[in-house]
Formats: C-alpha cells, structure tokens, sequence
C-alpha cells in the first residue's frame, strides 16, 4: 500500500510541471489543468509568461499551442506585437547547470559584521544569509535574491553603526595618546 502511494505522489508531482509569471513574480508548479482552469477564470491573461521544463524561454499563454488546445476562455489577446518582460527567473534545465544564476549569500560578512561590528544587526544579516541557500535549492531564485539583497543591507547597516562608535573612540584615543607624548 505504502508503495503505491509513492508512486501516486510522484506522479502526481511530475503533473506540476507548469510555472508562470504574474506581476513579475514566479508562481507554480501547478498542473496544466490548474493553469488552464486560471485562465479561464481570468487569473492569467494571454499575455502572461509561462515555462515549464523543456521550454527554452518563457512565452506567453495565448503562444503556447498545447495550452490552447481544447478550447477554453482566453484573456488578454496578443494582437499586434507585445514587448515582452524578462522572465522574472531562470529555471535550470536538467544537466544544464549554467542556468542558475549567482546570487551571493554574504554569510561570512555577515559572521564579521556580527563578530566585530554590531551585533543585533549582524545576527539579522546572517538570517538572511542562511536562507539564499536553502531558496536556491528549491529553485526560488527571486527569494534567494531578495534574501541576499536584504543581507547585504544589513550588513552594510552593523557596518555603518561599527563606523560610527568606533572612529570617534579611535579619534579620542589618538588625541590622548598625542596629549601623553608631549
């Protein structure tokens, strides 16, 4: 019994094949009929960015044949030309590692801005840190930037703080030491 479950489940999971693109943000999988059933209800427009494993881009809905087939309510026509967005991610092919981009995760930044600068601050820096990994592997490539973007501020943040308390201290040590010498 617990087998065929399994196997139930992965079929199921190789049916969530399908991603797109609403307000610049990824969304899915979800199945092909998930994503028809949102078009029809005008949740995803013609116009909207689709992709799904073995595509080489993302393309809009009404320019996907296989989605248009069968029928169904299309919103959002593409007459004329449209200016497309760039997909908002890149997802990887398989055996096609270059796709992934390079997002970095400023964790050993993070570890000295905590370490040496300010550490309330550094402590948020490394949770963001800790997550661009941990996004990266379920492909979530807008999170794992918007993780780094958040952990580089923070660390630029106990940075500036550090900078802040530390010249003026260093500033008031070396006069004192000058007003020793003489």
């Amino acid at each position: 019994m617990r087998g065929r479950r399994s196997v139930l489940h992965i079929q199921f999971l190789n049916k969530m094949n399908w991603y797109y693109s609403k307000n610049g943000r990824q969304q899915g999988p979800v199945s092909e009929q998930v994503l028809r059933a949102k078009c029809a209800d005008g949740e995803i427009s013609g116009t909207d960015l689709v992709w799904k494993e073995g595509m080489r881009d993302w393309k809009p809905y009404a320019s996907v044949p296989e989605l248009l087939l069968g029928g169904g309510r299309l919103h959002g026509s593409i007459d004329g030309p449209v200016m497309l967005p760039q997909p908002p991610l890149l997802i990887p092919r398989h055996g096609d590692p270059m796709t992934v981009p390079h997002i970095p995760s400023y964790l050993w930044q993070s570890i000295i801005a905590t370490l040496f600068c300010c550490m309330p601050f550094g402590i948020v820096a490394i949770v963001y840190a800790a997550k661009v990994d941990s996004l990266l592997s379920v492909r979530d490539y807008v999170g794992a930037q918007s993780a780094s973007d958040s952990a580089k501020i923070w660390v630029g943040v106990s940075a500036g703080i550090a900078l802040l308390i530390y010249l003026p201290v260093i500033v008031v040590w070396i006069i004192g030491l000058s007003h020793l010498a003489h």
